[in-house]
């Protein structure tokens, strides 16, 4: 059921939100050099590698790890880089990952292949058989504020708790955060 409403969403999201997206994309693409897509490596179920596309909201030569790990994130920024962050705009492409079935709706947020502290942490805790999310638990309940250990206490209980309502209850939660900004950092 989770798998086919998945599908059904995010068909209707991505004919509803065309326009932005290839607004967004033709943005990118009009004010700094390089793809308007990046794909980074992301650890999905069961640690599996895969490739999620993102807007491109930092410069085409940064380093691929967490942007709290660089010494001046905003330094790195294309000149819309800090508002498609702030908006959540970098994320809508994503929605080829949850056709594709490698990403859900609601999940865990895919860890870059570098975390290996937080990836090592889930997989201890279980969380790694889930599939990742586009948002979560813990993405309702600090995002970029929490540390590696309390984002995994509440991956884990989203493991434990996980139905559709669930589900339903956080992409609420998620729409609401994303247009009060809620969370961002960077």
């Amino acid at each position: 059921m989770k798998r086919l409403f998945d599908l059904l969403l995010a068909l209707i999201a991505a004919s509803v939100l065309l326009l932005p997206i290839l607004l967004t994309a033709l943005l990118v693409k009009l004010t700094s050099k390089g793809p308007a897509l990046y794909w980074s490596e992301r650890v999905g179920r069961n640690n599996l590698i895969f490739s999620m596309p993102k807007f491109r909201s930092m410069k085409v030569d940064t380093p691929a790890v967490a942007t709290h790990l660089l010494a001046d994130p905003k330094s790195v920024l294309t000149p819309v880089g800090d508002f498609l962050r702030k908006s959540s705009l970098d994320e809508l492409p994503q929605l080829w990952s949850i056709l594709k079935g490698d990403m859900s709706f609601v999940g865990p947020r895919p860890a870059l292949f570098n975390q290996d502290d937080l990836v090592a942490l889930r997989t201890q805790k279980g969380v790694h058989e889930l599939i990742p999310g586009l948002t979560g638990w813990a993405q309702i309940n600090g995002r970029d504020e929490l540390p590696i250990p309390d984002k995994v206490v509440l991956d884990e209980v989203y493991l434990q708790q996980q139905s559709f309502w669930f589900d339903i209850k956080i992409l609420w939660l998620t729409f609401v955060k994303v247009l009060r900004r809620d969370g961002i950092t960077h």
